[in-house]
């Protein structure tokens, strides 16, 4: 069945997009607060850790399957199931007063979130024939990029107004909105509920909601209080009777609905989702959690790497020996190939400027963070820009040639950056460079996903298109980690070449050497992504043009 509104339903999808993508860089701003809010002191930063890592984790390693899933699924059903997956973590994450509870709020956020992203560029391809895709893909790309601008300001706005835990409501409220309107949208009747298990989920809700909460007249009632007082010596809202409870009807809600999830997951290689899981978390808990000022790979990373590896290599044997792999065979060749490679270049580029112009800004232009974030906004601006600028071309040119020049662009621009000294963000040309970078960035990002939707087979969208997104969360993880390591030992080789250690000037240019060597390293990536954009076809009438599967 087909949506009878194919550009409403899309453009739903894509802000959903936009939503989750605002909440990848929302707590740059909230972070301190978080900290506090779960008992974290400012001093116990490193501790804070996994309030990110927690949710790139979510992001990154069920990606294949929620792949897998929305290509045996209705793509609409798959958006609902994030978005209802995303507004449980983000209200998890809203009443939590304890770390663990926090960062299980935000792994869940990440699943939701994540999963929207493969799901909308498989309903293009749904959609819209191959050779017309360009813009749509755009349109989303664009989007994503846009929200990842917008979540910072929407953060500084609520912050400015209310406090940390208003920006995760709020997230619930447009969650919700979200998938309703997908509902509408996809012109798909839902399915009728059962009274079961819709009676045991709003119950399992309601009563997980208070255990978290907690409510102040009710916790500290001589009668009422009783079910809020923890076991023993824990302090844990979940070490209760009511958490407790709540764990029970949580527990009998799955129970109920296994069935149905069952006949679902009957089509996907569990085992191989599983240990594909294990090595994608393995690479973002070794280098997202690592702390770059010591080391390039976090405290686990000297295990977590080989454990990772022999899950990965496990995936291979079982890819080989099972009759339905996770990721179909046929998925990863050709053009395929090189558009992963070009999606991690990307992402190494991408993250680059992102972390290390405000770094710059803050050594040399200004000492307020807002500020320094503000001379990033003339890069960020210019990569949706640049996303849509990039579909638009894919009518007339093919997905090499645009990756291609684009990638060049950026590659341009990114050397000049790593010339950039003091003084050099007072410049009038600093926001045309910068806009150059961005522009270059946006315009890889419909080729890349065009090229991977070309080359899959029509009934492997959804996993051809998960694997394009792990392949650039990737290179932000894992490019972040290494060019700051290298920029860092350049750093450190500076200072201690310096007659005087305590000259403030001497090692502000010493910093200012590590931001050098960083963008010297995304300029590599993006001529890497540029040489390697050769593989996604140079002509547009070299593109496959397939057929459109059904909704």
């Amino acid at each position: 069945m087909r949506s009878p509104a194919p550009r409403a339903l899309l453009a739903t999808a894509s802000v959903a997009v936009a939503l989750a993508a605002a909440d990848t860089y929302v707590v740059v701003l909230a972070l301190t607060d978080m900290m506090t809010g779960v008992g974290l002191g400012i001093d116990a930063l490193q501790r804070a850790t996994p309030i990110i890592s927690g949710f790139l984790l979510g992001y990154v390693a069920v990606l294949p399957l929620i792949g897998r899933l929305a290509d045996l699924v209705a793509r609409q059903r798959i958006l609902v199931a994030c978005l209802a997956i995303f507004v449980v973590g983000s209200a998890v994450t809203a009443l939590a007063v304890e770390l663990p509870v926090l960062v299980t709020g935000r792994v869940l956020q990440g699943v939701g979130g994540g999963g929207l992203v493969p799901a909308t560029l498989a309903l293009v391809a749904d959609l819209w024939p191959a050779g017309r895709r360009g813009v749509p893909l755009g349109v989303v790309g664009a989007v994503q990029e846009l929200g990842s601008v917008l979540g910072p300001v929407l953060g500084a706005v609520v912050l400015a107004v209310s406090g940390w835990r208003t920006i995760f409501w709020l997230n619930a409220v447009a969650g919700v909105v979200l998938a309703a309107a997908v509902v509408v949208a996809g012109g798909r009747r839902p399915a009728r509920p059962r009274p079961v298990p819709l009676v045991l989920g709003a119950l399992a809700a309601v009563v997980t909601a208070v255990a978290l909460a907690a409510p102040a007249r009710l916790a500290t009632d001589v009668t009422l209080g009783v079910p809020f007082v923890p076991f023993g010596s824990s302090t844990s809202r979940l070490a209760t009777p009511i958490g407790v409870v709540a764990l029970v009807l949580v527990l009998a809600w799955l129970a109920v609905n296994g069935p149905r999830w069952r006949a679902v997951l009957s089509g996907v290689d569990l085992l191989g989702a599983l240990l594909l899981a294990v090595a994608l978390g393995s690479v973002v808990l070794t280098f997202a959690a690592s702390d770059p000022v010591r080391d390039v790979v976090g405290p686990l990373g000297y295990a977590l790497l080989p454990f990772g590896a022999l899950a990965f290599g496990a995936y291979l044997w079982r890819h080989r020996q099972t009759e339905t792999p996770l990721v179909a065979r046929g998925v990863v060749r050709g053009r395929a190939r090189y558009a992963l490679a070009v999606s991690l270049f990307v992402g190494a580029a991408l993250v680059s400027v992102v972390v290390d112009v405000p770094v710059l800004a803050r050594l040399t232009l200004t000492h307020s963070q807002t500020g320094a974030a503000l001379v990033l906004v003339r890069f960020l601006v210019a990569v949706p820009v640049g996303a849509l600028l990039g579909g638009w071309s894919l009518r007339r040119l093919g997905d090499g040639v645009v990756s291609g020049v684009g990638l060049a662009l950026s590659a341009l621009g990114l050397s000049a950056m790593s010339r950039w000294g003091a003084g050099a963000l007072d410049h009038p040309s600093t926001t045309v460079v910068l806009a150059l970078v961005g522009l270059g960035i946006g315009l890889a990002l419909a080729p890349v996903n065009n090229a991977a939707l070309a080359a899959a087979p029509d009934d492997a969208h959804g996993v051809a298109s998960a694997l394009v997104v792990v392949a650039r969360m990737v290179g932000m993880v894992v490019g972040l980690a290494l060019l700051t390591a290298i920029g860092l030992h350049r750093y450190y080789a500076t200072v201690a070449a310096l007659p005087d250690q305590s000259d403030t000037k001497a090692l502000v240019a010493a910093g200012v050497v590590q931001v050098q060597t960083v963008f010297t390293g995304a300029a590599v990536a993006a001529v890497l992504g540029a040489v390697a954009s050769a593989g996604l076809g140079l002509r547009r009438d070299h593109q496959v043009v397939g057929g459109a599967t059904p909704l």
